[in-house]
């Protein structure tokens, strides 16, 4: 929810440019990618996604989305926006497919996800637009428009997220070190998994400081479970 927000806060910061009936790729389809996913089509936009998980693909594709390898969107897109934490998913070759005015911004990792140095090198003319909007001229003529260096760009034109995110994801930093100081010398070493009801917990308290109450089981209830 954070960074689908930020993220098109970002691109409306830099661009102000109309996402209804724009071509909207997003690749990868994680809990960031749903994110995005999820308001660019609230805002009225044809949301394509690009995926490289089978299973991830199926719940783009159920939850109503287009889905196709990047090769394919990158020739229709209007607007791309990575989310994946890997590296090269919009590479070069991509970029020489896209239409004229392209917008291209990265939200998902450091600024390996989107060929940002590929890109210069390649492109015959640079021109910054605005502090952090640039416009890349390719040898066919065509323009990229590159936001924030490839950088995060949720954070680097807007402000990140939403304080009421944030506050969930330190509650939960702040409740892991509790759990791992209780268990000292309990736990084996690998990654642990943050407990099912310490998530439970937080999400409690995020609705108790929103105000909202849910129902309780009953005892019966209970015992049937």
């Amino acid at each position: 929810y954070g960074t689908g927000q930020s993220t098109i806060d970002g691109i409306l910061r830099g661009t102000n440019i109309l996402f209804a009936g724009k071509n909207v790729v997003i690749a990868g389809y994680g809990d960031c990618g749903k994110g995005v996913s999820l308001r660019a089509k609230g805002m009225g936009s044809n949301v394509i996604v690009t995926e490289v998980n089978y299973f991830r693909a199926l719940q783009a594709k159920l939850d109503g989305f287009r889905v196709m390898p990047m090769k394919e969107a990158a020739k229709i897109g209007d607007i791309f926006i990575t989310v994946t934490g890997d590296k090269n998913v919009i590479k070069t070759e991509h970029m020489k497919l896209m239409k004229d005015n392209a917008i291209v911004a990265n939200s998902g990792h450091f600024d390996a996800e989107i060929d940002y140095t590929g890109l210069k090198k390649t492109a015959k003319k640079v021109r910054e637009i605005r502090p952090l909007v640039e416009e890349f001229t390719l040898e066919n003529g065509k323009r990229i428009i590159a936001l924030a260096n490839c950088r995060l760009v949720n954070l680097g034109l807007a402000e990140g997220h939403p304080s009421e995110v944030m506050s969930t994801s330190f509650c939960g930093q702040a409740l892991s070190c509790e759990y791992l100081a209780k268990n000292r010398g309990k736990l084996p070493i690998k990654v642990i998994k943050l407990p099912e009801e310490l998530d439970n917990e937080i999400a409690k308290l995020q609705l108790d400081a929103l105000g909202v109450k849910i129902d309780d089981l009953d005892e019966e209830q209970k015992n049937y479970l």
